[in-house]
C-alpha cells in the first residue's frame, strides 16, 4: 500500500472519530461537513482537471446541476430506484461533458474558460426557462432520500433510508474518500504524469508522444462525471433543487475553492472547500462586512500563499524543518 493510500485512510478514521464531537454541538455543523464533503468531490475533479491537466473550466457547477436534476427527475417523475438514478445522472452528464469538450478542448487559455462559461450559462437558462419539466426559478421539491436497501417481503416494505444527518455524513465522507483514493491512484500513474506533461507544454508532451487530446478530454468527462455525482448526492440529501444550485457564482466558487487550496494537490482541493463553506459561517457575526472580510482573506492568501493552502503549509513545513536542522 503506497504512502497516499496511507494517509488517506488514516484521514478517513479522523473523519469517522470526530463525527461524534459534531453531534455534540449540534445538527448544524454536522450539515456544513456534509456539504464539505459533497463539495469536495467535486473540487476533487476539478483539481485534476485544473491543477494536473491545466485546462481551466468555468462550467463544473453546470455538470453538478445536471446531476442533481437528472437524478431528481427520475425519481420523483418516472420513480427510479435513487441508486440507479444517480449512475443514470453521471452517464447522462458524461455524455454531455463528452460532447462539449471534444470541440471546446482544442481552445486554451481565457478561450477555454469562456467556452465552459458559457456552457454553463445554457444549461442554467435551460433549467430556469423549462417550466413544466425542471419547475423553472422556483425548482421542485420531494426528491428521496437515499435508501441502502429497499425491498418487499410478504406486502411489508423494508428499507434503511439515509434521514439522518450523522448517517449521510458518514456516507458522503466515505464516498470522499474513495474519490480521493481514485485520484491518488491516477495522479501516481501514467495517466497522471501526461497530464502534468501537458500542463507543463502541451507542445512538448505532443512531441513526447502523449495523446493530449485524448488525455484531457479524458479527465474533462472524468470530472464531470463526479460533479454529476457530488450534485445527485446534494439533491438527495436537500430534497429539493433549483438554479440557483448551480448558478454561474457557484461554478466560480468551485474554482476558487481549488485555487486556494492549492491546484496542484487534491488534498487542496478538500482544503479550499472546507475553507469556503464554513468560512462564511464564522464571519456571519461581522453582518454586512462579512463579504469583504471573506475577500480580504481570499486576497491575503492568494497574495502569501500563492500555491495555495497546502502548497503554503509545506513550505512553512520546510522551512521550519530546514531552520530547526541548522540549529541542531
Amino acid at each position: 500500500m503506497t504512502r497516499s493510500n496511507l494517509i488517506s485512510i488514516a484521514f478517513f478514521a479522523a473523519l469517522m472519530a470526530v463525527a461524534p464531537f459534531l453531534v455534540g454541538t449540534g445538527s448544524y455543523w454536522i450539515t456544513v461537513f456534509i456539504f464539505i464533503g459533497i463539495y469536495s468531490i467535486v473540487t476533487i475533479g476539478l483539481s485534476l482537471l485544473m491543477g494536473y491537466a491545466g485546462q481551466i473550466s468555468l462550467g463544473h457547477g453546470a455538470f453538478f446541476g445536471l446531476g442533481a436534476y437528472a437524478s431528481g427527475l427520475l425519481t420523483t417523475q418516472l420513480h427510479w430506484n435513487p441508486w440507479l438514478a444517480i449512475l443514470a445522472a453521471m452517464v447522462i452528464t458524461s455524455i454531455a461533458a463528452l460532447l462539449v469538450g471534444a470541440p471546446t478542448l482544442r481552445l486554451s487559455g481565457h478561450y477555454l474558460a469562456m467556452a465552459t462559461l458559457a456552457l454553463g450559462e445554457i444549461i442554467v437558462i435551460f433549467f430556469t426557462a423549462e417550466i413544466d419539466l425542471t419547475g423553472g426559478p422556483s425548482g421542485f421539491g420531494g426528491i428521496p432520500r437515499l435508501s441502502l436497501f429497499h425491498f418487499t417481503y410478504q406486502d411489508e416494505i423494508y428499507s434503511f433510508t439515509l434521514r439522518s444527518d450523522l448517517v449521510y455524513y458518514y456516507f458522503v465522507w466515505i464516498v470522499v474518500t474513495v474519490v480521493l483514493l481514485l485520484a491518488l491512484n491516477i495522479i501516481h500513474s501514467r495517466v497522471g504524469r501526461a497530464l502534468r506533461s501537458i500542463h507543463g507544454g502541451e507542445r512538448a508532451a505532443n512531441a513526447m508522444g502523449v495523446n493530449t487530446a485524448a488525455y484531457k478530454l479524458q479527465v474533462f468527462v472524468l470530472s464531470a462525471a463526479l460533479a454529476s455525482l457530488a450534485g445527485s448526492l446534494y439533491a438527495h440529501y436537500v430534497t429539493f433543487i433549483s438554479p440557483t444550485a448551480c448558478s454561474l457564482k457557484f461554478s466560480v466558487m468551485l474554482v476558487v475553492m481549488v485555487a486556494a487550496g492549492g491546484m496542484n494537490s487534491v488534498w487542496g482541493a478538500i482544503a479550499g472547500a472546507a475553507l469556503l463553506t464554513s468560512l462564511p459561517k464564522f464571519l456571519g457575526v461581522f453582518e454586512d462586512l462579512d463579504f469583504l472580510i471573506f475577500g480580504l482573506i481570499l486576497m491575503l492568501i492568494m497574495i502569501f500563499m500563492p500555491s495555495g493552502i497546502v502548497g503554503g503549509l509545506n513550505t512553512l513545513w520546510r522551512y521550519a524543518m530546514k531552520t530547526f536542522g541548522k540549529k541542531e
